[in-house]
């Protein structure tokens, strides 16, 4: 088959073709069915090492949550050791007064008048002042533990849980230490700090001891408190009110929750506090640790949970949370400190049965949606903010699951940590967990914002009792929202609660509150889309021209707010050095890889439609001598950017959503784009390679394999770029039907040449270019007379011989510049 017959102008080397098209079918089928395989065999293989670094950091955990304890109990026997001291020396004071005076005149000459006996503490305090490296109570203490390792009185090894449980009995065997080594690395290196500080005073004195026992620890996040006066939510271009008169502040150490019915802007709310509102005026104050500083400035150590659970379902649970903790924490922190805390927040939120397995997307099942959820919480929780905003985290949970996260969260808060969320309906012993409450009514209007404990409190003042066996939440909502009526001996409607409220806290009612009939401002009426409007005066006689005028006023206001607002640069003042550019590019790169290799069938099915399309297309167009191929030319242009512009449209359209949220926490945008762009270089120079195996051996060209390879390198480099732009722009349907459209449409425009305008439009085509350069690579080996008389074909098509280089080069600059534009439109059109 493959024999060059006489009188024939080429060899036939279909039977080469044919052999490489089973081969390579064959790999793909391995690929396809076996990608899963490899990667769950090269997982298991690293469990067991995994699996032992998890133990030693869970160690490390435990002796580190074990010298916190015995750091409270030393300070609280040094504060006991403190009042019995003053109260020794009080009684001692007043003893030996009295002594001298019924003594004075017993005393002989020269000698030290009588004293009584020292207490028994006051004794080794006296001893212990010639002693340098006397240990310590906590000393002793320690070394008691270590000589008892049975004995866990005083300690609590639950990781994250810091009371103190004194047990007298045994410990059970699942909380017992495997390696005392192990458990007390950490507190001996802070025994030997101890015993330097000791060492830095020359004499020991009670002060002293009581100073170093009283020290505090620095805290590792800085404490936020945000305080809201008057805030005000308008649309720009239209008199609608979002939020009205909002007064209050959340602080740190405390769950806040906010509630009220649909449309009273409680998401509205927590993006204000967050500064990810746009397209609104707003009016009113929001201090940040009681000064007028953006919240920008502390995005680094501010957590916000959005309401989608927005999570990479082709990574781990694990791999999810490690990615966030690597990008999002301090730079300077050591690895072991990252893992420590990546584990905390696992076992915190009850995912350790899960931390191996997929997220899982829409086509591939993976772990639950409450597990789904709690991971999406945890993106956040691993990077230690300061404040934590969460956006209804309980949403789709049962009773249990919503109670374990919330203690995930309360012991947060226990680190100081000012947390923030929506809550719908939750269940009473939910609702005792809580701090603070917020609740709003509709239109932005506040009605209670203070302890849960007093909230029952104020409503019956009111003459609002909730009912016997009747969740409180529950019923307040009720009242909001208009479904159940206060008793009429209160005398107080739903829409006066705001006003009341506001009257009860001194704070200043607008007028139109105050003289409404209702109690209530018009702007926080019913009808409102997003909760309360007050309709314009004039929009009833205004004419089709104003109402079209002022909508295209309202849509430019908002476009430009948007852009100022992805161009917002702030003073950093979170105090936080997180990875720069070039270390998330690694850690973007792994993830990437990662993922990309978990795609492996997707790849698999692109990479045998483009041998379908090689063997199609290189068995219908022949290679003419008087055209130099430029028909199976054509077509290939047309069939390798339609088929790489689609599958590179996968690189940025499926996760916008995820970018969004990186972006909008501080990760770096360009260290995105770029490793994205360098994994799908892996696809540029692939891609030719399969393609042209089987165009090359169907078609059977007079140019080489190389220079062939190098033209549909250039262009699969240029199309790839372009597919960014419109994947970045456009939404997934519109970016598809551009990507057919725009191939068909230039290359028709490329081989148009009887108006000389259209001609000029086609030097601006990327499919002008490749195209001529694979012409003049074919053309480039006739030579002799067969050039001669070849050369009306290429002075007809208008191509040079000598152009070759500078097709390419147009190529890859086109595909530059495409990507350029693709980063623009990635920082500019972004949703924070």
């Amino acid at each position: 088959m493959a024999t060059c017959k006489s009188q024939s102008e080429n060899q036939n080397i279909t039977a080469y073709g044919i052999l490489l098209f089973a081969g390579l079918i064959f790999i793909l089928l391995i690929i396809y069915n076996c990608s899963d395989q490899v990667l769950a065999t090269r997982e298991k293989r690293q469990a067991k090492s995994r699996e032992k670094a998890v133990q030693s950091v869970r160690e490390t955990a435990q002796a580190r949550e074990k010298w916190k304890s015995a750091k409270d109990i030393a300070k609280k026997h040094a504060v006991g050791l403190s009042s019995q001291f003053s109260r020794t020396f009080s009684r001692r004071k007043s003893t030996r007064h009295s002594d001298q005076l019924k003594g004075l005149g017993q005393a002989k000459p020269g000698t030290d008048a009588a004293l009584p006996p020292m207490p028994p503490n006051e004794q080794s305090a006296g001893t212990s002042k010639g002693k340098k490296k006397d240990k310590s109570s906590l000393t002793q203490m320690i070394h008691a533990i270590e000589e008892d390792p049975n004995s866990h009185e005083g300690f609590n090894l639950e990781i994250g849980d810091k009371n103190i449980k004194k047990q007298t009995g045994k410990a059970p065997k699942g909380k017992q230490l495997h390696t005392q080594s192990q458990i007390f690395k950490y507190a001996y290196g802070q025994i030997e700090k101890e015993k330097a500080l000791q060492e830095q005073n020359a004499n020991l004195t009670f002060s002293g001891v009581i100073q170093m026992a009283g020290d505090t620890e620095i805290s590792k996040r800085p404490p936020i408190e945000v305080a809201f006066k008057d805030l005000t939510l308008t649309l720009k271009g239209k008199n609608k009110h979002l939020m009205r008169c909002v007064t209050g502040k959340i602080s740190p150490g405390r769950v806040s929750a906010v509630m009220g019915p649909s449309g009273a802007g409680k998401t509205t709310f927590l993006s204000a506090l967050a500064g990810k509102i746009k397209g609104c005026t707003m009016s009113g104050m929001i201090l940040v640790n009681g000064k007028m500083e953006s919240i920008h400035s502390y995005k680094k150590i501010i957590g916000f949970v959005p309401q989608d659970d927005i999570v990479h379902g082709n990574l781990t649970v694990e791999e999810n949370l490690w990615f966030s903790a690597r990008c999002r924490l301090s730079a300077d922190l050591p690895k072991p400190e990252k893992v420590l805390v990546v584990e905390r927040v696992i076992e915190s939120l009850g995912l350790q049965a899960v931390r191996d397995s997929l997220v899982g997307t829409v086509e591939r099942r993976g772990i639950s949606g409450g597990q789904r959820k709690r991971v999406n919480v945890g993106l956040e929780m691993v990077m230690e903010p300061s404040l934590l905003i969460l956006d209804e985290p309980t949403s789709g949970l049962d009773s249990s699951s919503s109670n374990l996260l919330l203690r995930a969260l309360r012991r947060e808060a226990l680190e100081g940590v000012n947390i923030c969320m929506v809550v719908h309906q939750p269940s009473y012993t939910l609702f005792k967990m809580f701090d603070d409450l917020i609740l709003l009514a509709k239109g932005g209007l506040t009605v209670y914002h203070g302890s849960v404990k007093k909230v029952e409190e104020y409503f019956a003042t009111l003459g609002i009792t909730v009912p016997e066996r009747v969740n409180p939440p529950d019923y307040f909502i009720d009242i909001l929202e208009g479904i159940v009526k206060p008793s009429t001996s209160s005398g107080v409607t739903y829409k006066q609660l705001p006003v009341r409220w506001m009257l009860h806290n001194g704070y200043p009612v607008p007028m139109d509150m105050l003289q409404s009939s209702d109690g209530m401002a018009a702007s926080a009426g019913e009808n409102s889309a997003h909760g309360g409007s007050t309709p314009n005066a004039g929009s009833d006689g205004q004419s089709f021209a104003g109402d079209f005028w002022q909508d295209v006023k309202c849509h430019v206001e908002v476009n430009k707010d948007a852009l100022q607002h992805n161009f917002l640069k702030s003073s950093d003042l979170s105090e936080r050095i997180t990875p720069g550019v070039f270390q998330q590019y690694r850690y973007f790169l792994g993830r990437g890889g990662k993922q990309r290799l978990r795609e492996a069938r997707t790849q698999a099915v692109d990479f045998l439609i483009l041998l379908i399309a090689g063997v199609c297309l290189g068995t219908l167009a022949k290679v003419s001598d008087e055209t130099f191929g430029a028909i199976g030319y054509t077509y290939t242009v047309i069939a390798v950017s339609l088929l790489c512009k689609i599958a590179a449209l996968r690189t940025f359209g499926l996760d916008k959503l995820h970018y969004w949220r990186e972006s909008s926490s501080g990760m770096s945008s360009l260290a995105y784009f770029l490793s994205r762009d360098t994994i799908d270089l892996f696809n540029t120079i692939i891609k030719p390679l399969v393609y042209l195996s089987m165009f090359y051996f169907f078609n059977n060209p007079r140019s080489s394999v190389i220079d062939n390879f190098i033209v549909l390198l250039c262009l699969v480099y240029c199309v790839t770029g372009i597919a960014y732009a419109l994947a970045i722009y456009l939404a997934p349907g519109p970016a598809q039907l551009w990507s057919v459209l725009l191939p068909v449409v230039l290359t028709l425009i490329a081989n148009y040449n009887e108006n000389k305008f259209v001609s000029r439009i086609a030097d601006l085509c990327y499919t002008k270019w490749a195209l001529e350069a694979f012409v003049i690579a074919n053309a480039k080996r006739y030579s002799g007379v067969w050039l001669i008389t070849r050369c009306g074909s290429l002075m007809k098509t208008g191509y040079d011989l000598n152009h070759w280089y500078r097709s390419l080069i147009f190529l890859i600059i086109t595909g530059m510049v495409s990507r350029c534009i693709a980063y623009l439109l990635l920082v500019l059109f972004q949703k924070k």
